[in-house]
């Protein structure tokens, strides 16, 4: 082992050797390699980032939530529609979980209009958002201060209220404002918490908007409806999330969930159904394409990058056709002139990777810092890239090796 050892260390100090003769042909071959690399790094760490940012603002809609939204609709549509439908309502979402065994919980909300939203401290233009006590839960929100309101403050009709950090910070900049109260239009209500600032990394997903709720104030939905005035011909809820087990697929549960509300709304379409599942998925195909792309582009800057070292290597074999054959004319057998040759080839390798792999990282934050893009790291994808490129490097180092293996050593003698 230790003899194997030693001539592997012995052929790298050569193989330096040999590339520290020729500067500049060595950096010019090493371009592609880092390069290749270094998009190979950039791509992937993009990618990387775009999932996890994709996991994290789905989060806020809920992968196993499907969401009912009530569809927007002129004036004189909307008086047409409820004569045959009131809109979505609590009934609804009662009726959905009640019927359907798959639907496992449901939680409403109702946005009101406001004309005036103060505290004795400071004054806000945050939206105000009626909601049942299970809609935090199914949106993946949390307290930073205080509690969240429950289900007895909710039918009790209870006037208090969970602040958007944003919010909190608008209508109580002196201090804390759990324990405060704050004004909606003519309702007064207790601050009884302060939702945990989620900092999303951007405000829409697939098109649809997503997040502000630091910019929200939360009343118990039958606070809401019971305190609040509504418009005209309105719904009853804007929203309804439901929460679905893990045994169905989203979009089969979809169809079931339509064909229920179709039948209680006489087959008005004035509801839409979202399912975030599918939003994710074409999130994702969207992700894949340019991954795939990106991937190939790399791709090619490493095949270039092996053209340069079969290149390089060819010219080393025609430069060095007398030292080949004093090694073979004095015992050098054909693999060890291969393997002279491979490790020259992978010594090219990792200086082209090493360097790939730091050129990645710059790019990779450069292009986040200028579109606005994640960025996020897997140790397991900068190795692949590097044993990716060895890969190719040794594959065109083959021939190159093998030729200079197989040359005549007396030829190769008299070649000066």
């Amino acid at each position: 082992m230790k003899p194997a050892v030693e001539h592997l260390l012995l052929d790298m100090r050569q193989a330096l050797g040999q590339l520290a003769h020729h500067r500049l042909r060595t950096a010019l071959t090493l371009l592609g390699m880092i390069f290749g690399v270094g998009a190979v790094i950039a791509m992937l760490a993009v990618s990387e980032g775009g999932k996890r940012e994709a996991l994290e603002l789905i989060e806020g809609m809920g992968l196993r939530n499907l969401i009912v939204e009530d569809r927007e609709l002129d004036s004189e549509t909307l008086k047409e529609v409820r004569k045959y439908s009131a809109g979505l309502n609590v009934r609804d979402a009662e009726s959905v979980t009640t019927t359907l065994p798959f639907v496992e919980n449901w939680a409403g909300g109702r946005q009101f209009r406001t004309w005036t939203l103060f505290s004795r401290e400071g004054q806000s233009r945050a939206g105000v958002i009626a909601v049942s006590p299970d809609f935090f839960d199914l949106t993946s929100l949390s307290a930073g201060r205080g509690r969240l309101f429950n289900e007895t403050e909710d039918q009790s009709f209870a006037q208090v209220a969970v602040l958007g950090s944003a919010a909190a910070r608008d209508l109580f900049p002196n201090g804390d404002a759990v324990g405060k109260h704050v004004k909606v239009n003519h309702l007064w209500l207790e601050v009884i918490g302060v939702l945990e600032d989620r900092q999303l990394s951007d405000s829409q997903f697939e098109g649809r908007e997503i997040g502000g709720e630091a910019d929200n104030v939360y009343l118990p939905l039958q606070t809401g409806l019971a305190r609040l005035k509504r418009e005209e011909l309105s719904s009853e809820l804007d929203t309804v999330k439901l929460r679905l087990d893990g045994e169905i697929a989203p979009g089969t549960a979809a169809s079931a969930i339509e064909h229920l509300l179709n039948r209680r709304h006489g087959d008005q379409n004035d509801y839409q159904i979202v399912v975030p599942a599918r939003l994710l998925a074409q999130h994702q195909q969207t992700q894949q394409i340019f991954t795939i792309v990106m991937s190939a582009v790399a791709g090619i800057s490493l095949l270039v990058g092996g053209i340069g070292i079969m290149n390089i290597m060819l010219a080393s074999v025609m430069e060095r056709k007398s030292e080949i054959g004093l090694l073979r004319a004095v015992g050098a057998r054909e693999t060890d002139i291969i393997r002279q040759f491979l490790v020259e080839a992978t010594v090219i390798a990792l200086i082209g990777a090493g360097v790939g792999v730091l050129l990645g990282v710059v790019l990779a934050y450069t292009i986040a810092a200028f579109a606005g893009w994640a960025v996020a790291w897997s140790l397991l994808v900068m190795v692949v890239a590097v044993l990716v490129c060895m890969a190719i490097a040794v594959g065109f180092g083959v021939y190159p090796a093998v030729s200079a293996a197989r040359m005549d050593p007396v030829l190769a003698l008299q070649s000066d």
